[in-house]
């Protein structure tokens, strides 16, 4: 599914046109990165948790150079299911 497929989806839901189904999701997953940009994280029940990790700096490999190169430390965006969205997907 993608993102025009959810707002069609989600217009015929809750009973509203194409256009304000888009700036909701649109307004909701502005909300989402506002939110993980000042490190918090956004938890929705039984759906899961947006959150921020740190990944540690750690050495790969040049694939064209084969030569070992220094992948510097970063934060990173993470999502972890919630119990009730793992039990319908199993």
């Amino acid at each position: 599914m993608n993102k025009k497929e959810l707002v069609a989806a989600l217009s015929e839901r809750v009973e509203t046109s194409k256009k304000e189904a888009g700036l909701i999701l649109d307004s909701i997953v502005e909300i989402i990165e506002e939110k993980l940009s000042k490190g918090e994280e956004v938890r929705l029940v039984g759906f899961g948790t947006f959150k921020v990790v740190k990944r540690k700096q750690r050495t790969g490999v040049n694939p064209r150079t084969r030569k070992p190169i220094e992948i510097p430390a970063a934060k990173v965006p993470k999502f972890v299911p919630g119990k009730e969205l793992k039990n319908r997907v199993k």
